[in-house]
């Protein structure tokens, strides 16, 4: 079974020893030897760090040669759909420009399809403006979507440039879009052990592998943050914090002035969160696009995400300044903004053909396996 990487594997073991933090072991309180670091600061730097992070280094990640697809593998109808939400947008609000700014964009292919979608609608009215702005921080990906856009026509930007309003982006009003993009924030975990609430830790070093322990709540925000989302655990189910969604808003709501936000993503609202089912809770690792739930293989190699927590980001959100626009499953933002106006009647025998591609596409996207209405679109208004 692969480990990962030994380098990345290394600096993992050394900051655990370095770690104030002692845990214990499920059922067990001799704390003894057992140092460890947060399951979030284990996550961030198997996804984050800068040299051998999975979101910052390796090949492409997305696609048929990568481990998982996105919306927009799936023909160009998300984009087509969000190009008639931000169109609208930019008519009723933003004085016919704005910029179009996706956040973790990977290799920039929705942003293509909406810019290809907008240059259909704008043949008939040129007045309308939409600046591509990609932020994505793997050097893989932007190579490719500068490749994919043209690195003279778009924006691209780093988070750290992003947030500090590199290429000055904030001077127009801004959409900003975060497709799959929380999902990927580290994460801290939890569970409730002999009635009491406790973090997930990991300990362990390089040379016997990372194991998961108990350890005390390493931030207060967690216990306030189930408590305002409504999340009751049961005795010893285990469940996700996304503090860092949390954060992510309000650094937008600093770093935006007028604008939208529109977030993507699969996701519960509190009460099917930690449903009886979710006993371990919602994290899963990609490889390959096979799932698993073993995140201390791998190390580096593979995605690991967790489900959002919709109920307490939206309060969150709320409490954060913004207006929700918008709330409602994938499938039903689809319908609103003319996915079944792609449906095409047609009598070409090809099953490659574009209309038959299309017709497929749209189908897929509202019917298969549910997943349309586990995907959740949140639009926010600042």
């Amino acid at each position: 079974m692969k480990i990962g990487k030994k380098s990345l594997i290394r600096r993992i073991s050394e900051q655990i020893a370095e770690m104030p933090a002692v845990g214990w072991r499920e059922g067990s309180r001799d704390t003894t030897g057992l140092r460890c670091m947060t399951f979030k600061q284990y996550m961030s730097l198997c996804l984050y760090d800068k040299q051998d992070g999975y979101y910052r280094s390796g090949p492409v990640r997305i696609g048929r040669e990568g481990d998982f697809y996105t919306s927009s593998a799936v023909g160009a109808v998300m984009a087509h759909c969000l190009t008639n939400y931000v169109w609208d947008y930019a008519v009723q609000a933003a004085g016919g420009r704005i910029q179009l700014v996706e956040w973790g964009a990977g290799t920039g292919r929705l942003t293509m399809q909406i810019q290809e979608a907008w240059r259909a609608r704008a043949e008939y009215c040129s007045d309308l403006q939409c600046r591509p702005v990609l932020v994505e921080d793997h050097p893989g990906h932007l190579e490719e979507a500068k490749r994919t856009i043209g690195s003279d026509t778009a924006l691209f930007l780093s988070s750290d440039e992003a947030l500090q309003g590199g290429g000055h982006w904030q001077e127009l009003p801004a959409v900003v879009l975060a497709n799959e993009l929380l999902d990927a924030f580290p994460v801290n975990r939890v569970t409730v052990e002999q009635g009491k609430l406790v973090e997930l830790g990991v300990a362990g070093n390089a040379e016997d592998g990372f194991y998961e322990v108990r350890m005390p709540l390493s931030d207060e925000r967690i216990a306030a943050a189930l408590q305002k989302g409504g999340i009751r655990l049961t005795e010893g189910q285990q469940t996700e914090v996304n503090l860092d969604a949390e954060q992510w808003l309000a650094s937008m709501a600093d770093v935006l002035g007028e604008g939208r936000v529109i977030i993507i993503d699969y996701g519960h609202e509190a009460e099917e969160y930690t449903a009886r089912h979710r006993m371990k809770g919602t994290l899963l690792c990609y490889s390959d696009h096979i799932a698993s739930d073993e995140p201390y293989l791998r190390i580096g190699e593979q995605d690991i995400t967790a489900h959002v927590p919709f109920t307490p980001l939206r309060h969150a959100a709320e409490a954060g300044g913004w207006r929700i626009a918008y709330y409602g499953t994938q499938k039903q933002f689809l319908i609103d903004h003319g996915a079944l106006g792609l449906l095409q009647n047609h009598s070409d025998t090809d099953p490659f053909g574009q209309a038959a591609k299309m017709n497929r596409a749209v189908r897929q996207l509202l019917l298969s396996d549910g997943m349309s209405e586990t995907f959740k679109v949140l639009v926010l208004d600042k």
